[in-house]
């Protein structure tokens, strides 16, 4: 059985979005690396410039044993820092702007120079201060990071408003066709508007991928101004129809891309792989192992350790606050389900009146809310107005530094949840409990209460399938800038 295709030029077949041709600008990926790099090259030279002053002092100091002095130093780890950052691939199209292969490369290329200068400094028995190098690796990777998040945040903007994202026309059936939109849809900041859809359909008997289809798929990519091919799945089209269709494309200009029918993988896990002429895709099963949880316990220990002792003075206004707000105990204590469905209790600053949890199943009733998942109550009467503003900025989950210091919890993880929620899990859902549950999450960072219950769930599994140290941090900085600019979805 073969694809047949009928070639009808109507907007009805290619349900094209935006038929009007643009004038061609340079390709986006072009442009914004030209921002990373301009970004990476003033934080290269603000920390290596910066770490000097900071542990040498702002007089130029020589290296001992060299006619050089850090000035010199610092000038030449800075160019070096910036070539290492392209020839580890940090601003190749394929990972700039999309997931934590970009600052996992970030991280590798910095960890990796420094470890090579080291190993020269060694061997030629250079007298290297060795604080402005342990100094200069963490901060720099972490300004960097925090660099290329600001540079991302500038491009998701752009791509919600429709420009600096590639042009699709998707080729499938109906069905692929939809899910694939629907999904690019509700993801803009991907950087796949879909401007034209093409459905093909199954016949019994039919031709495959011809010379005629191939112009007509030409001059639909020239009149939308389309720079990829997206098909979207496998049921209408077979390997050697997506082998023509690549063939038909401007090599350098256009682009052909394959939806394999795998949901919530991160690349990562995902390896491709050529064999006998099949471009095999291994999949690596989720897995902790002992390295990992003892790098991830150890990143949690010392973060809310660090965090415990920064806003310790914060904790003292806060707990101010809260006795001031009305009668009740300033630390709040929830029964909660954490790793393995082991119970805890999880700390929170008060922020309604005492005696709240008895009124939760009325005012859920009253909401139409009682048989539902995530027990959130709108316009909740029983917060007090100091707890309305301490839930908007989150300060009212500061205390669970001290379950993540005792174990029951982690900085970032899913969020724990009550008991009866828990009931609410299906099978797929338990594997959040795989993991220490989290103050912060992707969910939370994703959208906060603006989120339903199925997508909390899909980012949480998406989390627990995809761990990696990098990705907390990156979960950790998209947290305190919801912390700082909370928006509309914090309640």
């Amino acid at each position: 059985m073969s694809t047949s295709v009928s070639l009808i030029e109507s907007p009805e077949q290619w349900g094209d979005i935006t038929p009007r041709p643009r004038p061609r600008a340079s390709p986006w990926q072009r442009r914004y690396a030209r921002w990373v790099t301009i970004v990476d090259a003033i934080v290269v030279t603000a920390v290596t410039l910066g770490t000097q002053v900071l542990w040498l002092g702002p007089r130029p100091v020589a290296v001992a044993s060299s006619p050089f002095t850090y000035t010199t130093v610092s000038v030449g780890l800075s160019i070096a820092w910036m070539a290492a950052l392209s020839l580890w691939g940090t601003r190749q199209a394929r990972v700039v702007g999309y997931g934590v292969a970009e600052y996992r490369l970030v991280v590798g290329a910095s960890v990796q120079l420094f470890g090579l200068v080291a190993i020269v400094a060694y061997l030629t028995g250079a007298e290297l201060s060795r604080g402005y190098f342990l100094l200069g690796l963490p901060l720099g990777c972490m300004a960097l990071i925090i660099g290329r998040l600001l540079c991302r945040s500038g491009l998701a903007r752009r791509r919600r408003g429709g420009s600096m994202s590639a042009r699709v026309v998707l080729i499938g059936s109906a069905e692929e066709n939809a899910r694939v939109a629907t999904e690019l849809a509700r993801q803009p900041s991907a950087g796949l508007q879909v401007v034209g859809v093409h459905t093909l359909d199954r016949a019994e008997f039919g031709s495959t991928w011809s010379e005629e289809q191939t112009r007509h798929l030409r001059r639909r990519l020239d009149d939308l101004d389309a720079d990829s091919v997206l098909v979207s799945g496998g049921a209408a089209v077979d390997a050697h129809d997506i082998r023509r269709i690549g063939w038909s494309l401007d090599p350098g200009r256009q682009h052909l891309i394959v939806a394999v029918n795998l949901t919530d993988v991160a690349g990562p896990r995902l390896h491709t792989r050529p064999v006998a002429g099949l471009p095999l895709v291994h999949i690596e099963t989720p897995q902790y192992s002992i390295t990992q949880r003892v790098l991830k316990r150890a990143f949690d220990i010392v973060g809310a350790g660090m965090l415990v002792v920064v806003l310790a003075p914060i904790f003292a206004a806060l707990a101010v606050l809260v006795r001031a707000s009305g009668p009740g105990p300033i630390l709040y204590r929830q029964e909660r389900v954490g790793q393995g469905g082991s119970r805890f209790g999880m700390l929170k600053f008060r922020s309604m009146v005492d005696g709240a949890d008895s009124r939760l199943q009325e005012l859920l009733s009253e909401q139409g809310r009682d048989g539902t998942p995530l027990f959130k109550v709108e316009n909740d009467p029983r917060i007090t107005s100091v707890g309305r503003w301490l839930r908007k900025f989150s300060l009212d989950e500061l205390p669970q530094l001290f379950n993540v210091l005792g174990g029951q919890m982690s900085l970032v993880g899913p969020r724990p949840q009550r008991e009866a929620e828990v009931e609410f899990y299906d099978n797929d859902a338990h594997r959040r409990l795989i993991v220490r549950p989290g103050m912060s999450g992707l969910w939370q960072v994703s959208g906060r209460s603006a989120l339903a219950w199925d997508d909390a769930i899909r980012l949480d599994l998406f989390y627990v399938e995809n761990w990696s140290l990098v990705g907390d941090i990156v979960i950790l900085l998209r947290t305190f800038k919801a912390v700082l600019a909370p928006g509309g979805t914090a309640h």
